[in-house]
């Protein structure tokens, strides 16, 4: 394959960091990657996973052998000092959860439009352990740019640091799983919007297909379990608190 034009920041930086979390990893957890035969040689992808725990992102860095680029919250309310430390000198473009940001939107643009890797939660954040319907930004750039989507499911993360306490290693697992797409460029108004949706609702099945069935949520087989899973779907920082 050709070479990417992408050229990713901060490399020296990225190479240390990633060194430092594979061995966390290494020591913290039980770590089991399947899929990576479904790893693209290269760019351009969106790549995409379930968001259930703050150190989601450096889970993802740990499985993909690229230097991506992420798509992050302005604030971490959650998140230890630490993993906010991580994500600063990783560099994130971040955005304010719960609204928009064309800024952010127009620099995955650019990283994708050059070969680059790009990795983005479509659920928005991790206040729940179920999934979630996806809010539009994934599916927006997938349409945008017709670039091919990664899915990975994540399990097990909400444990490592429970386990640390108990003095033992969580168990983790991330499936990578098929690459999809690319899907047809959106239209523009209501019609355009319904269609963007569609891919998001795609996207998430995919990602579900990757984890295990408690953790399905919305997008459970089982009504119960949909139903259930409302309630989580509710987007805590829609009455004004940001995080």
């Amino acid at each position: 394959m050709d070479e990417p034009r992408w050229k990713p920041t901060r490399r020296p930086l990225r190479t240390v960091l990633r060194a430092l979390i594979r061995f966390a990893f290494a020591v913290l957890t039980r770590l089991h990657i399947e899929g990576e035969e479904n790893l693209p040689e290269t760019g351009p992808l969106l790549v995409v996973a379930n968001h259930f725990h703050f150190i989601d992102p450096v889970a993802v860095i740990r499985a993909m052998p690229w230097p991506l680029e992420f798509i992050g919250g302005s604030r971490l309310p959650n998140a230890p000092t630490g993993v906010k430390w991580l994500t600063t000198l990783w560099g994130t473009t971040r955005v304010r959860r719960g609204g928009s940001s064309r800024e952010a939107l127009r620099a995955a643009e650019a990283v994708l439009s050059t070969g680059g890797i790009f990795g983005i939660f479509p659920e928005g954040g991790s206040w729940a352990s179920v999934l979630r319907p996806a809010r539009p930004g994934a599916a927006y750039l997938a349409t945008r740019t017709g670039t091919r989507v990664l899915p990975v499911g994540l399990d097990g993360l909400t444990e490592v640091f429970p386990s640390l306490f108990r003095f033992r290693r969580a168990r983790v697992t991330i499936r990578i799983g098929q690459p999809v797409g690319p899907f047809e460029p959106a239209s523009r108004g209501r019609a355009g919007r319904e269609s963007i949706d569609e891919v998001g609702e795609t996207i998430m099945r995919r990602i579900a297909e990757l984890i295990p069935a408690e953790r399905h949520g919305v997008f459970s087989e089982d009504a119960a379990v949909r139903d259930a899973a409302q309630a989580a779907a509710v987007y805590p920082w829609s009455h004004g608190r940001e995080g």
